[in-house]
């Protein structure tokens, strides 16, 4: 089997063009050859394949499959989408711009930047957030109230817990904000809410430090992977989540330790009073880079 080792500001997968190959289990193989000891090494796998009947439909040519360390299926990553979109351009499998690829969150559009006929940065629109607890999902009888209606007391332990806000891009993200991510025992803290009750579905989790309005520094603990250099759904929540607790405004650098990302939200209504009608989708920019190619015996 073919693969690329491609990332995303440090948030790495191995990808596999399913155009001309056929990956029979992906859920047995991601944790193989994610293995950073046995393995390639990676944040998981990405499979891009060619577009259901549906999403074809909808203008989509490359649908992404995305599996974790661990095996599970995710429902989108936002640093592995522009990963994809690189991949189907640099080898010639699809020539949209903006490219239309088929997610597990729907059909999305990136803004492709081409430099000698190689992709190396794109522009996500990352469709609307989804704030309807229920729909993210978070279950909040396992929560406690705080004075703010969008931010929740997750019980860990014996302690009080972290509190935190909810979003879904697709997927499911809980933003925590501290004065200083260093200090975050990440690796402790991290599976606890991760795999808390209150998340049927698990939650990734974003510690995030506001220097300004318009720049955060955050660190994140993936579901299904664990600690990752980035995030890029996780980023677009973070900017959805600073405008909901009037911690950050619509548009802002997000600093991660793989890198930077931009994220600007086209959100309706006043600060701490956003919604999600009309068009009030996450926009999210950063680069695309291959790291080698190989082959992998199955």
């Amino acid at each position: 089997m073919r693969f690329t080792k491609m990332h995303g500001i440090g948030n790495d997968y191995v990808y596999v063009d399913a155009f001309s190959q056929t990956v029979a289990n992906p859920e047995k193989l991601a944790p193989i050859i994610a293995d950073r000891h046995t393995g390639v090494g990676a944040d998981g796998l990405i499979l891009v394949a060619p577009p259901t009947d549906a999403a074809q439909k909808q203008g989509a040519t490359v649908r992404m499959r995305m599996f974790n360390a661990d095996g599970s299926e995710a429902e989108m990553c936002g640093n592995g989408i522009r990963c994809v979109a690189k991949f189907a351009w640099d080898h010639n499998l699809s020539r949209q711009n903006p490219m239309k690829i088929e997610t597990g969150r729907g059909v999305l559009a990136i803004d492709l930047t081409i430099d000698n006929g190689k992709v190396t940065m794109a522009r996500v629109n990352m469709g609307p957030p989804v704030l309807d607890l229920e729909k993210i999902p978070v279950d909040v009888k396992w929560l406690g109230a705080t004075n703010h209606p969008r931010i929740f007391q997750v019980p860990i332990g014996t302690s009080l817990g972290v509190q935190a806000t909810f979003v879904s891009m697709g997927n499911p993200h809980a933003t925590i904000y501290v004065d200083d991510v260093k200090k975050v025992d990440l690796e402790k803290i991290g599976p606890l809410i991760e795999n808390h009750k209150a998340f049927p579905r698990r939650i990734n989790v974003h510690f995030v430090q506001v220097h300004s309005p318009t720049e955060v520094t955050m660190r994140t603990w993936e579901r299904g992977s664990g600690i990752t250099r980035a995030c890029g759904t996780g980023a677009a929540a973070v900017c959805v989540s600073g405008v909901l607790t009037g911690k950050s405004g619509p548009h802002i650098l997000a600093h991660l330790p793989g890198g930077n990302l931009t994220l600007d939200w086209n959100f309706i209504g006043a600060v701490g009073d956003a919604t999600t009608s009309g068009d009030d989708s996450v926009f999210m920019t950063g680069p695309a880079t291959e790291v080698f190619t190989g082959e992998w015996p199955e």
